[in-house]
């Protein structure tokens, strides 16, 4: 009762008595004084997902939900940017629900097989509230055109005056990371004149972005040289000085142990991807996290700045400021921590759903 009457929007399955209702089906639940109204998912934990709690959704719900999502973005549109969040699941009162513009183009994600039925109304309500070509849904299997024109195999998006090259079709997440828009305009800010270091890079955001603001130069290291070449179209992309660019294909947790770069950076940015999937999870993570920033902080000059990142949900920012606390004393220097982020303003969080805050961002000034 206490978190239905908090208006979370999880109702775990083994909190449900038993019941034979199909995926999908809208349901009204009742605990004491305390009711609402959502979607059955039979497969998955959350055995039912709540998207109202005054009255049951009718057939102009996801319309209304829609519009509203798009509205709360118009500040993001007149600034130029053409790839953000729409829809940000529970967020927005849609929960399960992901839906990202890029460009002409909108790339949904639903996390819960119960909107499955409700795919089509979503994407015609994103098409008319945005004007998209295109909306899309993507899914392990690969993606499937709702509504209007399938996107091209790129499409070219503009990020803090920026321009950068979406790949909707197989890209990471939707096609880029959306959720660090404003602490890649932090790093242009900080990065005249230094040597920079990008961590887990993907396409060189964060190495675009600091090129950008006169860094000196900019290392990227990841894995999948695909993304590397990304990045180097990235910074071809926006008229940036290739020969001030390097990219390293590495297992970015072999790199570091390595230390042949240590330390030779006045900036490091460390953002990797989820370190666990479920509760079972944190441990190993948390042991992740630590081995990660103790090797990024030895990369780093002293009085230059580490900023680190985790967009793991099970891991509590508490907990992971320990683990980054317990990294900078493996590595032997002190951090003064100067800025504490998280989500972007097109990723929003409500009170009662602090399940739904996954990414932290840590700045510290490293010194030896």
């Amino acid at each position: 009762e206490r978190p239905l009457a908090a208006r979370h929007p999880w109702i775990y399955r083994d909190r449900l008595p038993p019941h034979d209702l199909p995926t999908g089906s809208w349901v009204r639940v009742v605990a004491g004084a305390a009711s609402g109204y959502g979607l059955v998912d039979r497969s998955s934990p959350i055995g039912v997902r709540l998207f109202a709690f005054e009255a049951a959704p009718d057939d102009a719900f996801w319309g209304a939900a829609v519009r509203a999502a798009v509205a709360r973005r118009a500040e993001l549109a007149a600034a130029g940017h053409t790839a953000y969040r729409l829809v940000h699941g529970e967020g927005d009162g849609l929960p399960g629900l992901i839906a990202d513009r890029y460009g002409r183009f909108v790339v949904v994600q639903p996390h819960t097989a119960a909107l499955e039925p409700y795919l089509p109304q979503v994407a015609r309500a994103l098409r008319r509230a945005t004007g998209a070509k295109g909306v899309i849904v993507r899914r392990d299997a690969g993606i499937e055109t709702l509504v209007g024109e399938p996107p091209p195999p790129e499409e070219t998006v503009v990020e803090n005056g920026l321009r950068f090259l979406a790949n909707l079709r197989e890209g990471q997440k939707t096609g880029l990371f959306l959720d660090h828009r404003e602490h890649r305009a932090a790093v242009r800010e900080l990065a005249g004149g230094l040597e920079v270091l990008n961590l887990f890079a993907y396409v060189g955001g964060f190495s675009v972005h600091a090129l950008a603001g006169g860094a000196a130069t900019a290392t990227d290291v990841d894995r999948a040289e695909p993304a590397l070449r990304d990045a180097r179209r990235n910074v071809a992309l926006n008229g940036l000085d290739g020969d001030r660019h390097r990219t390293v294909a590495a297992d970015v947790f072999a790199y570091l142990d390595a230390g042949a770069d240590a330390p030779g950076y006045d900036l490091t940015i460390l953002d990797p991807p989820s370190l666990a999937r479920s509760k079972a999870g944190r441990g190993r993570a948390l042991a992740a996290y630590r081995r990660l920033n103790a090797g990024a902080a030895r990369t780093v000059r002293s009085g230059g700045l580490l900023v680190t990142a985790s967009c793991t949900a099970q891991i509590a920012p508490d907990a992971f400021r320990g683990a980054v606390r317990d990294g900078l004393r493996d590595a032997g220097v002190r951090g003064r921590l100067l800025e504490e982020g998280g989500h972007a303003p097109d990723h929003p969080l409500r009170p009662a759903f602090p399940e739904g805050r996954y990414l932290k961002v840590l700045r510290f000034r490293i010194e030896r």
